[in-house]
């Protein structure tokens, strides 16, 4: 500060310490509004002071909220745990955990956000310069993230263009990649119906005994009892040439459908690989289609907010139409009734098994998706007034909405399963890709329409799983942008390397073996690491930066402070939510496999250091904003990297005004 300036601000003598604690305070408290102001639009040089971009409509952030909360998981997963734990009595236990730790968790974040206005990275290097590491594992495990699931979002994209057929290729036995154990059952409504031997015939028999075959039929000398029981049998054809052919010697421990056959070998090819050591060449049918969801999300994103807040009213939308359109037509199918009683039929003495409480707290932690920086990403484009609270409360109550409308639509399909091939549900019930790419497309395959259904359903897995994409590498973008701004200013270039990088390493799930590669990244890739990230976002919100501080912070932008429910649930109900998580997983952690594939060691060696990887940058950054820190002592420095940003900029101005005060003559 020069003499002029000093003499204008009219100084008091240095003597008179009441005038000086009141030019302090005055000072101060301009030097807040100044920050209060400035962090809105600084990078982290504070050198950069354009506006930062914002949604142009607030539908625009919700919307890109709840698609990316709302993925493939609510209707793959969510569905089967709930029949799984004691049907409508595991909503006790999820709705528990939704409240004392998933809203918190995803309030936490979206209000973190649209405080400090910028990605992972710069955002936790301002509430704790100590724990800026956590903003390098959030993206990190966004990055490993997006390598699996676009692979998923390539499988139903397959599925969607091979649906474009008067007769769906997983209706029948009768193509070149059956085997003999392939048996279309679903065709049939009770025992006593008909059976084509080509069923269990194996495709790659003489044509002209191919040919009687397919004129054939059988009565029910196929089945003792029901059509899942089948007999050794054997039958002469061609009498006329005198040749007896053994059409089969199935077991019922071998019997597989085509929609299953359809999913392993013909679209994955799994038989044709070993395993991680035996690969074989890429499917350049898959490379298209996950070359095809790269480049859609690339003209999606290119942009930024302004390009994926537009993309997002179809992406996030859809899949609500046809989910009601599913749910109507579910429901008048025979059988229906009896799949939702299952769904949600009570089963009290399943909540006294840990597992129970486990499946619900994992459910909802990744459900809603708080520690991957996407809801930090989209909250930091919002207006620095927006009511973030009644966002957060609207957005997550959506999502759990979702995922119990989903359970609906669901188990009316699994009920006329049941009792279109006579057994029970919970023989035709299961989770995951199982669910999506073979039980409910082999369902879709005995409607009328079927083409129809297919082409929506799996339009409606391709959104679902988009918006989610959206959201991941837009957490990506946004944080490396804002702690590198010259990368915001090449934002085209950025993303399109980004994708780049992602196409050519995806490329060696697109081989034969490519399933298990996309099972071992879905095992580690965000297990247990994400679960560790936000346990740590939880503590140092709490704890090192203050809930008090950060109540404040939310003041300043709804004009009220959270209650006691959320200061008590970031103090103590998250982080022990969190920890009973990573400790009962650890406890119960067994031998990765995929179906009879026992993964090698060195495989699981490969992915835990994937794992850890990510949780290493927490106290890697954490040793090197220490090292790199001046100061006297160890503890010094440490103390200097737990002050928040916002703290260290006004004890700068302080000093820098304070002492150019004594400095300046009077």
């Amino acid at each position: 500060m020069n003499a002029s300036a000093a003499t204008n601000m009219e100084m008091p003598p240095v003597h008179d310490d009441q005038q000086n604690a009141e030019f302090e305070k005055e000072i101060r408290e301009k030097v807040m509004e100044d920050f209060k102001e400035s962090i809105k639009v600084t990078q982290p040089d504070n050198q950069d002071h354009e506006d930062r971009e914002t949604w142009s409509k607030k539908a625009d952030f919700l919307l890109s909220v709840i698609g990316f909360s709302v993925d493939l998981a609510n209707v793959w997963r969510f569905p089967y745990l709930c029949y799984k734990n004691g049907g409508g009595a595991f909503l006790l236990p999820y709705t528990l955990m939704l409240v004392l730790a998933g809203i918190p968790l995803f309030y936490m974040e979206l209000a973190l956000g649209q405080y400090h206005r910028k990605g992972a990275i710069t955002c936790w290097g301002r509430i704790c310069p100590l724990f800026k590491g956590i903003g390098y594992a959030v993206v990190l495990i966004a990055f490993y993230t997006d390598f699996f699931y676009n692979m998923i979002i390539a499988w139903s994209l397959y599925y969607f263009f091979s649906s474009f057929t008067l007769e769906l290729p997983w209706t029948h036995c009768r193509n070149k990649w059956n085997t003999k154990n392939c048996v279309d059952s679903t065709t049939s409504d009770s025992g006593s119906d008909l059976t084509t031997v080509t069923g269990i015939w194996n495709t790659s028999m003489d044509s002209s005994v191919n040919q009687t075959l397919n004129n054939m039929t059988t009565r029910p000398f196929f089945y003792q009892q029901s059509p899942s029981n089948f007999s050794n049998i054997s039958m002469v054809i061609n009498s006329t040439v005198g040749t007896a052919v053994q059409v089969a010697n199935t077991s019922n421990s071998k019997r597989t459908s085509p929609a299953l056959e359809y999913f392993e070998r013909k679209m994955l090819e799994i038989n044709e690989s070993d395993g991680l050591h035996d690969l074989g060449t890429i499917k350049w049918e898959m490379a298209l289609c996950l070359l095809a969801v790269y480049v859609i999300c690339y003209f999606s994103l290119w942009k930024g907010i302004s390009t994926s807040g537009k993309v997002v009213w179809f992406t996030a939308l859809f899949p609500y139409v046809v989910l009601i359109i599913l749910l109507i037509r579910g429901v008048t199918l025979d059988g229906a009734i009896d799949g939702i009683i299952y769904y949600l039929k009570p089963d009290l003495t399943k909540m006294l098994k840990i597992h129970v409480w486990v499946d619900a707290a994992t459910q909802v932690f990744f459900s809603l998706g708080p520690g991957f920086g996407v809801l930090l990403a989209f909250a930091s484009y919002n207006k620095f007034n927006n009511n973030v609270y009644r966002d957060a409360i609207a957005t997550s109550l959506i999502n759990c909405g979702t995922s119990f409308l989903s359970g609906f639509v669901i188990f009316s399909v699994l009920g006329y399963m049941a009792h279109k091939t006579k057994q029970p549900i919970d023989k035709v019930a299961t989770e995951g890709p199982g669910l999506v790419f073979v039980v409910y497309p082999e369902a879709i395959s005995t409607l009328p329409g079927s083409t129809f259904w297919s082409l929506i359903f799996f339009l409606m897995l391709i959104t679902l799983g988009l918006d989610s994409s959206f959201g991941g590498s837009e957490a990506i973008i946004t944080a490396l942008s804002d702690e590198f701004p010259i990368l915001k200013k090449k934002r085209e270039f950025f993303v399109a390397a980004l994708f780049s990088v992602y196409f050519v390493v995806g490329l060696a799930s697109c081989t034969y073996g490519g399933s298990f590669i996309v099972s071992l990244m879905d095992k580690y890739a965000a297990g247990y690491s994400i679960l560790v990230a936000v346990f740590f976002e939880a503590l140092v919100v709490s704890w090192l930066y203050g809930v008090n501080r950060f109540s404040e912070d939310i003041k300043a932008m709804v004009g009220f402070r959270p209650g006691f429910y959320w200061r008590f649930c970031w103090m103590f109900a998250s982080p022990i939510f969190l920890l009973f998580i990573i400790c009962v997983g650890l406890a119960f952690n067994e031998p990765f496999k995929y179906e009879d594939y026992v993964y090698p060691t060195w495989a699981n060696a490969i992915g835990w250091t994937m794992a850890a990887s990510s949780i290493a940058c927490i106290p890697c950054m954490a040793v090197w904003k220490v090292a790199t820190t001046p100061g006297s002592s160890l503890l010094n420095r440490i103390r200097a990297n737990i002050i928040p940003w916002r703290d260290q900029i006004v004890a700068r101005s302080d000093d820098i005004t304070m002492n150019g005060s004594r400095a300046d003559p009077v």
